[in-house]
Protein backbone atom coordinates (compact mmCIF):
# COMPACT_ATOMS: atom_id res chain seq x y z
CA UNK A 1 0.00 0.00 0.00
CA UNK A 2 1.51 3.33 -1.09
CA UNK A 3 1.36 6.63 0.80
CA UNK A 4 -1.58 7.94 -1.21
CA UNK A 5 -3.58 4.80 -0.49
CA UNK A 6 -2.69 5.00 3.20
CA UNK A 7 -3.70 8.64 3.28
CA UNK A 8 -6.97 7.86 1.54
CA UNK A 9 -7.53 5.00 3.95
CA UNK A 10 -6.93 7.25 6.99
CA UNK A 11 -9.19 9.96 5.57
CA UNK A 12 -11.93 7.45 4.90
CA UNK A 13 -11.62 5.99 8.37
CA UNK A 14 -11.65 9.43 10.01
CA UNK A 15 -14.64 10.68 8.03
CA UNK A 16 -16.58 7.45 8.52
CA UNK A 17 -15.93 7.19 12.25
CA UNK A 18 -16.45 10.87 13.06
CA UNK A 19 -19.61 11.25 10.98
CA UNK A 20 -21.08 7.99 12.24
CA UNK A 21 -20.35 8.80 15.88
CA UNK A 22 -21.93 12.21 15.36
CA UNK A 23 -25.00 10.58 13.82
CA UNK A 24 -25.18 8.04 16.64
CA UNK A 25 -24.89 10.87 19.16
CA UNK A 26 -27.78 12.71 17.52
CA UNK A 27 -29.87 9.54 17.47
CA UNK A 28 -29.07 8.82 21.12
CA UNK A 29 -29.97 12.40 22.03
CA UNK A 30 -33.33 12.06 20.29
CA UNK A 31 -33.75 8.69 21.97
CA UNK A 32 -32.96 10.29 25.35
CA UNK A 33 -35.52 13.05 24.81
CA UNK A 34 -38.19 10.56 23.75
CA UNK A 35 -37.48 8.22 26.67
CA UNK A 36 -37.49 11.15 29.09
CA UNK A 37 -40.82 12.38 27.74
CA UNK A 38 -42.26 8.87 28.02
CA UNK A 39 -40.99 8.62 31.59
CA UNK A 40 -42.59 11.99 32.44
CA UNK A 41 -45.88 11.03 30.80
CA UNK A 42 -45.92 7.63 32.51
CA UNK A 43 -45.10 9.15 35.90
CA UNK A 44 -47.75 11.86 35.51
CA UNK A 45 -50.34 9.25 34.58
CA UNK A 46 -49.44 7.10 37.59
CA UNK A 47 -49.62 10.08 39.94
CA UNK A 48 -52.91 11.20 38.44
CA UNK A 49 -54.47 7.73 38.73
CA UNK A 50 -53.26 7.33 42.32
CA UNK A 51 -54.59 10.78 43.18
CA UNK A 52 -57.98 10.01 41.66
CA UNK A 53 -58.11 6.76 43.62
CA UNK A 54 -57.38 8.54 46.91
CA UNK A 55 -59.88 11.28 46.11
CA UNK A 56 -62.57 8.72 45.34
CA UNK A 57 -61.89 6.92 48.61
CA UNK A 58 -62.09 10.20 50.59
CA UNK A 59 -65.39 11.18 48.98
CA UNK A 60 -66.79 7.69 49.51
CA UNK A 61 -65.88 7.67 53.20
CA UNK A 62 -67.37 11.09 53.91
CA UNK A 63 -70.53 10.29 51.97
CA UNK A 64 -70.93 7.30 54.26
CA UNK A 65 -70.14 9.59 57.22
CA UNK A 66 -66.99 7.71 58.06
CA UNK A 67 -63.49 9.03 58.71
CA UNK A 68 -60.92 8.54 56.00
CA UNK A 69 -57.88 6.75 57.38
CA UNK A 70 -54.80 7.45 55.18
CA UNK A 71 -52.64 4.47 54.31
CA UNK A 72 -49.44 4.07 52.37
CA UNK A 73 -49.78 3.10 48.73
CA UNK A 74 -48.72 -0.28 47.40
CA UNK A 75 -46.23 1.32 45.02
CA UNK A 76 -43.21 2.38 47.02
CA UNK A 77 -42.13 4.98 44.45
CA UNK A 78 -45.35 6.98 44.95
CA UNK A 79 -46.07 8.86 48.17
CA UNK A 80 -48.68 11.42 49.11
CA UNK A 81 -49.74 14.05 51.60
CA UNK A 82 -53.10 15.50 52.65
CA UNK A 83 -53.42 19.20 53.56
CA UNK A 84 -56.33 21.32 54.78
CA UNK A 85 -57.51 24.59 53.27
CA UNK A 86 -54.93 26.49 55.34
CA UNK A 87 -52.24 24.24 53.88
CA UNK A 88 -51.58 22.54 57.17
CA UNK A 89 -50.50 18.91 56.94
CA UNK A 90 -53.17 16.38 57.92
CA UNK A 91 -51.19 13.37 56.78
CA UNK A 92 -47.87 13.02 54.99
CA UNK A 93 -45.07 10.61 54.36
CA UNK A 94 -43.40 12.75 51.71
CA UNK A 95 -39.74 13.59 51.74
CA UNK A 96 -39.04 16.48 54.10
CA UNK A 97 -37.50 18.44 51.23
CA UNK A 98 -40.81 18.87 49.43
CA UNK A 99 -41.99 22.40 48.67
CA UNK A 100 -45.45 22.77 47.21
CA UNK A 101 -46.13 25.14 44.33
CA UNK A 102 -49.89 25.58 44.55
CA UNK A 103 -50.03 27.63 41.34
CA UNK A 104 -49.48 24.48 39.27
CA UNK A 105 -51.00 21.04 39.56
CA UNK A 106 -48.04 19.34 37.83
CA UNK A 107 -44.41 20.29 38.41
CA UNK A 108 -41.05 18.89 39.43
CA UNK A 109 -37.84 19.80 41.22
CA UNK A 110 -34.40 18.23 41.28
CA UNK A 111 -35.60 15.26 43.32
CA UNK A 112 -39.28 14.58 42.69
CA UNK A 113 -42.31 14.97 40.43
CA UNK A 114 -45.49 16.32 42.00
CA UNK A 115 -49.19 16.23 41.13
CA UNK A 116 -51.71 18.28 43.12
CA UNK A 117 -55.44 17.56 43.30
CA UNK A 118 -57.86 19.99 44.94
CA UNK A 119 -61.07 19.01 46.76
CA UNK A 120 -63.83 21.62 46.88
CA UNK A 121 -66.11 20.01 49.46
CA UNK A 122 -67.14 22.19 52.39
CA UNK A 123 -67.80 19.31 54.77
CA UNK A 124 -64.44 17.64 54.07
CA UNK A 125 -61.41 19.07 55.92
CA UNK A 126 -59.01 17.78 53.28
CA UNK A 127 -58.35 20.43 50.63
CA UNK A 128 -55.19 19.28 48.83
CA UNK A 129 -53.89 15.86 47.79
CA UNK A 130 -50.19 16.08 46.93
CA UNK A 131 -48.66 13.14 45.08
CA UNK A 132 -44.90 12.67 44.96
CA UNK A 133 -42.70 10.32 42.90
CA UNK A 134 -38.97 9.99 42.35
CA UNK A 135 -39.39 7.57 39.43
CA UNK A 136 -38.53 10.11 36.72
CA UNK A 137 -35.28 11.10 38.42
CA UNK A 138 -34.34 7.45 38.75
CA UNK A 139 -35.34 6.73 35.14
CA UNK A 140 -33.39 9.78 33.96
CA UNK A 141 -30.21 8.57 35.62
CA UNK A 142 -30.70 5.07 34.24
CA UNK A 143 -31.27 6.44 30.74
CA UNK A 144 -28.12 8.57 30.95
CA UNK A 145 -26.05 5.59 32.05
CA UNK A 146 -27.57 3.42 29.32
CA UNK A 147 -26.92 6.05 26.64
CA UNK A 148 -23.35 6.55 27.82
CA UNK A 149 -22.73 2.81 27.64
CA UNK A 150 -24.34 2.65 24.20
CA UNK A 151 -22.25 5.58 22.99
CA UNK A 152 -19.00 4.01 24.20
CA UNK A 153 -19.87 0.61 22.75
CA UNK A 154 -21.07 2.23 19.52
CA UNK A 155 -17.87 4.26 19.20
CA UNK A 156 -15.70 1.18 19.67
CA UNK A 157 -17.83 -0.82 17.30
CA UNK A 158 -17.87 1.94 14.69
CA UNK A 159 -14.10 2.28 14.84
CA UNK A 160 -13.65 -1.46 14.35
CA UNK A 161 -16.20 -1.61 11.56
CA UNK A 162 -14.64 1.44 9.92
CA UNK A 163 -11.25 -0.20 9.96
CA UNK A 164 -12.63 -3.41 8.47
CA UNK A 165 -14.58 -1.50 5.87
CA UNK A 166 -11.56 0.50 4.86
CA UNK A 167 -9.43 -2.64 4.56
CA UNK A 168 -11.57 -5.34 3.00
CA UNK A 169 -15.24 -4.35 2.76
CA UNK A 170 -15.26 -1.29 0.53
CA UNK A 171 -16.28 -3.21 -2.55
CA UNK A 172 -19.00 -5.33 -0.90
CA UNK A 173 -20.25 -2.21 0.85
CA UNK A 174 -20.56 -0.47 -2.49
CA UNK A 175 -22.59 -3.37 -3.85
CA UNK A 176 -24.80 -3.36 -0.79
CA UNK A 177 -25.35 0.38 -1.11
CA UNK A 178 -26.35 -0.14 -4.73
CA UNK A 179 -28.72 -2.92 -3.65
CA UNK A 180 -30.28 -0.77 -0.93
CA UNK A 181 -30.49 2.16 -3.33
CA UNK A 182 -32.38 -0.05 -5.75
CA UNK A 183 -34.62 -1.28 -2.92
CA UNK A 184 -35.42 2.30 -1.87
CA UNK A 185 -36.20 3.30 -5.46
CA UNK A 186 -38.38 0.22 -5.91
CA UNK A 187 -40.14 0.97 -2.62
CA UNK A 188 -40.78 4.54 -3.72
CA UNK A 189 -42.07 3.27 -7.05
CA UNK A 190 -44.28 0.70 -5.33
CA UNK A 191 -45.77 3.34 -3.03
CA UNK A 192 -46.16 5.91 -5.79
CA UNK A 193 -49.04 4.18 -7.55
CA UNK A 194 -51.45 3.77 -4.58
CA UNK A 195 -50.54 7.23 -3.27
CA UNK A 196 -51.23 8.81 -6.65
CA UNK A 197 -54.53 6.95 -6.96
CA UNK A 198 -55.42 7.94 -3.40
CA UNK A 199 -54.73 11.65 -3.97
CA UNK A 200 -56.53 11.67 -7.32
CA UNK A 201 -59.55 9.87 -5.86
CA UNK A 202 -59.75 12.28 -2.91
CA UNK A 203 -59.57 15.25 -5.28
CA UNK A 204 -62.33 13.86 -7.48
CA UNK A 205 -64.39 12.94 -4.43
CA UNK A 206 -64.20 16.56 -3.26
CA UNK A 207 -65.57 17.63 -6.63
CA UNK A 208 -68.42 15.14 -6.28
CA UNK A 209 -67.37 12.99 -9.21
CA UNK A 210 -68.47 9.35 -9.02
CA UNK A 211 -68.23 9.12 -5.19
CA UNK A 212 -68.96 5.38 -4.99
CA UNK A 213 -66.17 4.48 -7.42
CA UNK A 214 -63.75 6.94 -5.80
CA UNK A 215 -64.39 5.46 -2.37
CA UNK A 216 -63.53 2.00 -3.76
CA UNK A 217 -60.27 3.37 -5.14
CA UNK A 218 -59.47 5.10 -1.84
CA UNK A 219 -60.09 1.86 0.07
CA UNK A 220 -57.99 -0.12 -2.41
CA UNK A 221 -55.07 2.33 -2.27
CA UNK A 222 -55.16 2.50 1.53
CA UNK A 223 -55.01 -1.29 1.78
CA UNK A 224 -52.11 -1.44 -0.70
CA UNK A 225 -50.12 1.06 1.34
CA UNK A 226 -50.94 -0.89 4.51
CA UNK A 227 -49.81 -4.15 2.90
CA UNK A 228 -46.51 -2.61 1.73
CA UNK A 229 -45.81 -1.19 5.18
CA UNK A 230 -46.66 -4.48 6.88
CA UNK A 231 -44.30 -6.39 4.60
CA UNK A 232 -41.40 -3.99 5.24
CA UNK A 233 -42.06 -3.98 8.99
CA UNK A 234 -42.35 -7.77 9.16
CA UNK A 235 -39.21 -8.29 7.09
CA UNK A 236 -37.20 -5.84 9.21
CA UNK A 237 -38.42 -6.59 12.73
CA UNK A 238 -39.95 -10.06 12.79
CA UNK A 239 -36.79 -11.62 14.27
CA UNK A 240 -37.38 -9.85 17.59
CA UNK A 241 -40.96 -11.09 17.92
CA UNK A 242 -41.73 -14.36 19.62
CA UNK A 243 -44.22 -16.76 18.05
CA UNK A 244 -47.64 -17.00 19.66
CA UNK A 245 -48.97 -20.47 18.85
CA UNK A 246 -52.72 -20.87 18.69
CA UNK A 247 -55.20 -23.25 17.12
CA UNK A 248 -57.48 -21.84 14.44
CA UNK A 249 -59.26 -22.74 11.23
CA UNK A 250 -57.11 -21.74 8.28
CA UNK A 251 -60.27 -21.53 6.19
CA UNK A 252 -61.49 -18.47 8.14
CA UNK A 253 -58.14 -16.72 7.85
CA UNK A 254 -57.90 -17.33 4.08
CA UNK A 255 -61.49 -16.12 3.64
CA UNK A 256 -60.65 -12.86 5.44
CA UNK A 257 -57.58 -12.35 3.24
CA UNK A 258 -59.60 -13.03 0.09
CA UNK A 259 -62.17 -10.40 1.07
CA UNK A 260 -59.38 -7.98 1.97
CA UNK A 261 -57.57 -8.31 -1.37
CA UNK A 262 -60.75 -8.14 -3.43
CA UNK A 263 -60.75 -4.44 -2.55
CA UNK A 264 -57.14 -4.12 -3.74
CA UNK A 265 -57.57 -6.08 -6.97
CA UNK A 266 -60.31 -3.71 -8.11
CA UNK A 267 -57.71 -1.39 -9.67
CA UNK A 268 -56.81 -4.16 -12.17
CA UNK A 269 -60.37 -5.49 -12.40
CA UNK A 270 -59.23 -8.85 -11.06
CA UNK A 271 -61.74 -11.19 -9.42
CA UNK A 272 -60.52 -13.46 -6.62
CA UNK A 273 -62.48 -16.72 -6.39
CA UNK A 274 -62.12 -19.08 -3.47
CA UNK A 275 -62.96 -22.70 -2.73
CA UNK A 276 -62.17 -23.35 0.93
CA UNK A 277 -62.52 -26.30 3.28
CA UNK A 278 -61.78 -26.37 7.00
CA UNK A 279 -58.18 -26.99 8.06
CA UNK A 280 -57.38 -26.61 11.75
CA UNK A 281 -53.72 -25.80 12.34
CA UNK A 282 -51.59 -24.63 15.22
CA UNK A 283 -49.03 -21.89 14.50
CA UNK A 284 -48.46 -18.17 14.86
CA UNK A 285 -51.54 -16.47 13.39
CA UNK A 286 -49.72 -13.30 12.36
CA UNK A 287 -47.16 -15.25 10.36
CA UNK A 288 -49.90 -17.35 8.81
CA UNK A 289 -51.65 -14.15 7.76
CA UNK A 290 -48.42 -12.87 6.19
CA UNK A 291 -48.02 -16.18 4.38
CA UNK A 292 -51.49 -16.05 2.82
CA UNK A 293 -51.47 -12.29 2.18
CA UNK A 294 -48.18 -12.33 0.30
CA UNK A 295 -49.23 -15.21 -1.94
CA UNK A 296 -52.44 -13.41 -2.91
CA UNK A 297 -50.69 -10.04 -3.20
CA UNK A 298 -48.04 -11.57 -5.45
CA UNK A 299 -50.74 -13.12 -7.62
CA UNK A 300 -52.43 -9.73 -8.07
CA UNK A 301 -49.15 -8.01 -8.99
CA UNK A 302 -48.25 -10.50 -11.70
CA UNK A 303 -51.74 -11.16 -13.09
CA UNK A 304 -53.02 -9.56 -16.24
CA UNK A 305 -55.85 -7.04 -16.02
CA UNK A 306 -59.41 -8.37 -16.23
CA UNK A 307 -58.31 -11.84 -15.13
CA UNK A 308 -59.13 -14.05 -12.15
CA UNK A 309 -57.23 -15.57 -9.23
CA UNK A 310 -58.23 -18.90 -7.77
CA UNK A 311 -57.59 -19.55 -4.07
CA UNK A 312 -58.17 -23.13 -2.92
CA UNK A 313 -57.82 -24.81 0.46
CA UNK A 314 -58.38 -28.54 0.27
CA UNK A 315 -56.78 -31.58 1.92
CA UNK A 316 -54.60 -29.29 4.06
CA UNK A 317 -53.07 -27.72 0.92
CA UNK A 318 -53.45 -24.03 0.10
CA UNK A 319 -53.06 -23.13 -3.57
CA UNK A 320 -53.09 -19.68 -5.18
CA UNK A 321 -53.40 -19.74 -8.95
CA UNK A 322 -53.14 -16.72 -11.22
CA UNK A 323 -53.38 -16.37 -14.97
CA UNK A 324 -50.56 -13.91 -15.61
CA UNK A 325 -47.18 -13.68 -17.26
CA UNK A 326 -45.79 -16.80 -15.57
CA UNK A 327 -42.32 -17.48 -14.18
CA UNK A 328 -39.44 -18.92 -16.20
CA UNK A 329 -37.28 -21.77 -14.91
CA UNK A 330 -34.37 -19.37 -14.38
CA UNK A 331 -36.58 -16.99 -12.40
CA UNK A 332 -37.90 -19.85 -10.25
CA UNK A 333 -34.38 -20.33 -8.85
CA UNK A 334 -34.16 -16.68 -7.74
CA UNK A 335 -37.76 -15.66 -7.05
CA UNK A 336 -37.69 -16.47 -3.31
CA UNK A 337 -34.54 -14.45 -2.61
CA UNK A 338 -34.88 -11.07 -0.94
CA UNK A 339 -35.05 -8.06 -3.32
CA UNK A 340 -35.48 -10.37 -6.32
CA UNK A 341 -38.39 -9.53 -8.59
CA UNK A 342 -39.92 -11.52 -11.40
CA UNK A 343 -40.07 -8.55 -13.76
CA UNK A 344 -38.83 -5.00 -13.25
CA UNK A 345 -41.93 -3.69 -14.99
CA UNK A 346 -44.21 -5.22 -12.40
CA UNK A 347 -45.05 -4.05 -8.90
CA UNK A 348 -43.33 -5.24 -5.75
CA UNK A 349 -39.76 -4.96 -4.56
CA UNK A 350 -38.77 -8.50 -3.73
CA UNK A 351 -39.58 -9.19 -0.08
CA UNK A 352 -43.05 -10.80 -0.27
CA UNK A 353 -41.96 -14.23 -1.48
CA UNK A 354 -38.87 -14.03 0.71
CA UNK A 355 -41.23 -13.73 3.70
CA UNK A 356 -43.26 -16.72 2.42
CA UNK A 357 -40.14 -18.85 2.05
CA UNK A 358 -38.79 -17.93 5.50
CA UNK A 359 -42.07 -18.78 7.25
CA UNK A 360 -42.40 -22.08 5.37
CA UNK A 361 -38.86 -23.02 6.36
CA UNK A 362 -39.55 -22.10 9.98
CA UNK A 363 -42.59 -24.39 10.22
CA UNK A 364 -41.35 -27.08 7.82
CA UNK A 365 -44.18 -26.40 5.38
CA UNK A 366 -43.78 -27.79 1.88
CA UNK A 367 -43.78 -24.92 -0.63
CA UNK A 368 -44.25 -25.72 -4.30
CA UNK A 369 -44.26 -23.59 -7.45
CA UNK A 370 -45.56 -24.53 -10.88
CA UNK A 371 -45.71 -22.08 -13.75
CA UNK A 372 -46.25 -21.82 -17.49
CA UNK A 373 -45.07 -18.71 -19.31
CA UNK A 374 -47.95 -16.41 -20.33
CA UNK A 375 -50.49 -18.92 -18.99
CA UNK A 376 -50.58 -19.50 -15.25
CA UNK A 377 -48.64 -19.70 -12.00
CA UNK A 378 -49.59 -21.89 -9.04
CA UNK A 379 -48.12 -21.54 -5.57
CA UNK A 380 -49.06 -24.26 -3.09
CA UNK A 381 -48.29 -24.77 0.60
CA UNK A 382 -48.91 -28.07 2.38
CA UNK A 383 -49.93 -27.52 6.02
CA UNK A 384 -50.17 -31.24 6.83
CA UNK A 385 -47.17 -31.13 9.16
CA UNK A 386 -48.93 -28.72 11.55
CA UNK A 387 -52.53 -29.84 11.21
CA UNK A 388 -54.15 -30.27 14.61
CA UNK A 389 -55.75 -33.69 14.31
CA UNK A 390 -58.87 -34.09 16.42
Amino acid sequence: MNNDEKRALRNFLFIYVSSTIFLVSVILYIYYQNELKMAHDSCTMELKNASMQIKAEILDKYMKKKDFIPQKLAKENIKYALLDKDKNIIFSYLDERFQVDYSRNIYENSFYNYFITTLDEENIPIKYIIMESCQVVSDKNNIKILILIKLIISSIFIACVGYLLSKILLNPARKRVESMDKFIKDSAHELNTPITVLMTSVSMLKNGKNPEKMMKYILSSSKQISQIYNDIHFSAFNEINEDVFEEFDLKDLVAESTDYFNDISITKNIQINSNLFSCFIKMDKTKTQKLVNNLISNAIKYSYKDSIIEVTLKNNILTVKDFGRGISKDEEKEIFKRYKRGNNNEGGFGIGLDIVKRICNEYNLLLDLQSKIDEETIFSIDFSSIVNKK
